[in-house]
């Protein structure tokens, strides 16, 4: 029996659209990893993190070790799940070029629900304690501002949420 081709999985949406949730169903395909930066900015960057300024830096920083890992998984025929935000067109730029790179197919996953029911399930996702962040509704607001729907023109196989 032939697998399937490996396929590197992006994600795209607000705070609390579902990206995560998204990550863990599609994470559930035979031979299928997720990566997810929320846990490993926890692990790695947590006392550095206090700003959106913070964040992109840390993040830059956290790429630039994922991305031969991402590469490497891909290539041992494993497919990614890349919990990243793909929410601005910079952040998308490196991904298309991980994509690019990889020769793999990938999966531009689109979540748009309304900014309610983001907010609605930001603050059961910070009652409940679990997730490695509490974004406030300030920050959720203050990230909503860069968010950037992506185009056909980027280059990504769309797939919308």
């Amino acid at each position: 029996m032939q697998s399937a081709p490996p396929t590197l999985h992006l994600l795209c949406g607000k705070i609390a659209s579902g990206k995560s949730t998204l990550a863990a169903e599609l994470s559930l395909a035979h031979k299928t990893v997720v990566i997810a930066e929320d846990e490993w900015l926890s692990a790695l960057f947590s006392d550095q993190m206090s700003s959106g300024a913070d964040y992109l830096r840390c993040s830059s920083k956290l790429q630039t070790i994922i991305a031969p890992h991402v590469s490497a998984l891909l290539s041992a025929g494993l497919s990614v799940v890349l919990d990243f935000a793909a929410n601005t067109v910079s952040q998308r730029r490196w991904m298309q070029k991980l994509a690019q790179q990889t020769g793999v197919h990938h999966e531009m996953h689109v979540l748009t629900p309304p900014d309610d029911v983001c907010l609605d399930r930001l603050r059961a996702r910070n009652a409940k304690g679990e997730h490695p962040f509490a974004a406030t509704e300030a920050q959720f607001h203050q990230f909503s501002k860069h968010f950037v729907a992506p185009t056909p023109d980027e280059g990504f196989n769309l797939i919308w949420h």
